[in-house]
């Protein structure tokens, strides 16, 4: 964690980490992947719902969270932190050649988090998958996922940042899990998942937890802890005080989606997520990250209620998918639909831009050269026409935007 006048190391030997980019294998990405086994296979069939694979929702965390609010007093929200923004995000300039083809604008994280090996960004969402008016109060607002790596020998868990894009600030938030212990003391766990992928949804933020489902928190819960910098290396609660890793805000986690499968099924991988405002109704996008060949590659859809923003529930409890296809491509990063096709970026190692293939899933074509090194998860932000994506890389790491028209 950041302390004022800290430096990062230089990254230029960091091991790569194999949850997200191997090596490059130009086998893994032809100009059109449809293979003749792929033609094979079934796409989404639209049928009420796809058995197979599904969620189900844990119990609401009500008493742990009401235990940490009478620590940390009344939670400031997220109004509170969009007024409380501490870092500057920097314009970065658009050459094509070092930020790819496709985009159109980009920002840099501060010189501190642009070369921090502790933390990763991963996920990407924004106040269009939030709000019908595509703003927050009048403010365009990014939200980006990050994964602690652990390099010093302590795994912080994940966060969120919240990106005013009018402003040019913003700040990070603790997520966190609030557990009692046997005992009946109340406890606090890093949310320890990859967060590969985020939507906004309503007042909610759905977490991808990769093989656990996702985890879900509601904005309105983010607290306030004092002391900006103080003991960034401990999690916990002591009397009425709380250690956050450093951060000043937290966000508690008030529920899971926790991933299942019927017998003789592969559970579904929630490597990343994106959000289909443009749905009736509305629907949450999945999709799996794969390096090996032999690994599934699968897209899946469900339906969100667009009262609650949650996951739309069957008789039996669950959450299945209205849609899987099986047609996705090799070291997916993230998805959209958009325009009715398909959107997904490639990542092709920390020294190669990356790309972005569209259409339908089994025929999709490659677009390379289109992003920075190093691209994560996808959003799409439909008054502008716009992709949305969030880069890994030290040294090398942007929030872009891109030209949705570009991949036509």
């Amino acid at each position: 964690m950041r302390s004022e006048g800290d430096t990062p190391p230089e990254p230029a030997d960091l091991p790569e980490d194999p949850a997200n980019d191997g090596p490059e294998d130009p086998t893994d990405h032809p100009t059109d992947n449809t293979t003749d086994d792929q033609q094979a296979r079934p796409t989404a069939s639209e049928v009420p719902y796809v058995q197979g694979v599904h969620l189900q929702r844990t119990d609401e965390n009500v008493r742990e969270i009401a235990a940490l609010t009478a620590i940390t007093g009344e939670p400031p929200g997220l109004a509170g932190l969009l007024d409380d923004l501490k870092y500057d995000v920097r314009r970065a300039r658009v050459v094509p050649r070092l930020l790819g083809r496709a985009v159109r604008e980009a920002w840099r994280w501060d010189a501190y988090d642009e070369r921090d090996l502790q933390w990763y960004p991963q996920g990407i969402s924004t106040s269009a998958d939030a709000s019908d008016t595509g703003d927050i109060d009048g403010r365009r607002v990014v939200v980006t996922t990050w994964y602690s790596t652990g390099k010093d020998g302590i795994k912080r868990g994940s966060r969120v940042s919240f990106v005013d894009l009018d402003s040019g600030t913003y700040r990070h938030v603790l997520l966190v899990s609030p557990v009692f212990d046997k005992a009946g003391n109340l406890t606090l766990r890093p949310t320890s998942i990859h967060a590969g992928g985020i939507v906004w949804a309503g007042p909610y933020l759905h977490v991808a937890a990769t093989g656990r489902g996702f985890v879900t928190a509601r904005v309105d819960d983010i607290m306030r802890v004092a002391g900006d910098d103080d003991h960034p290396d401990e999690l916990g609660i002591e009397g009425t005080a709380l250690r956050s890793f450093g951060h000043r805000y937290v966000l508690p986690v008030r529920f899971t989606y926790q991933a299942h499968a019927d017998e003789g099924h592969e559970k579904l991988r929630y490597s990343f997520m994106s959000l289909d405002r443009r749905s009736d109704p509305p629907a949450l996008l999945a999709g799996e990250y794969a390096l090996k060949r032999d690994a599934t590659t699968r897209l899946a859809r469900y339906h969100l209620d667009p009262e609650t923003w949650q996951l739309a529930v069957g008789d039996d409890g669950f959450s299945r998918p209205i849609a899987v296809d099986e047609g996705g491509v090799r070291q997916m990063q993230g998805a959209v639909i958009a325009s009715g096709r398909y959107h997904v970026t490639v990542s092709h190692g920390p020294w190669m831009p990356g790309s972005v293939w569209s259409g339908r899933p089994g025929s999709m074509r490659e677009r390379r050269w289109a992003l920075p090194m190093g691209p994560e998860d996808l959003s799409y932000w439909p008054s502008t026409d716009r992709l949305w994506s969030v880069t890994e890389h030290p040294r090398r790491r942007f929030i872009v935007s891109m030209d949705r028209s570009f991949f036509d």
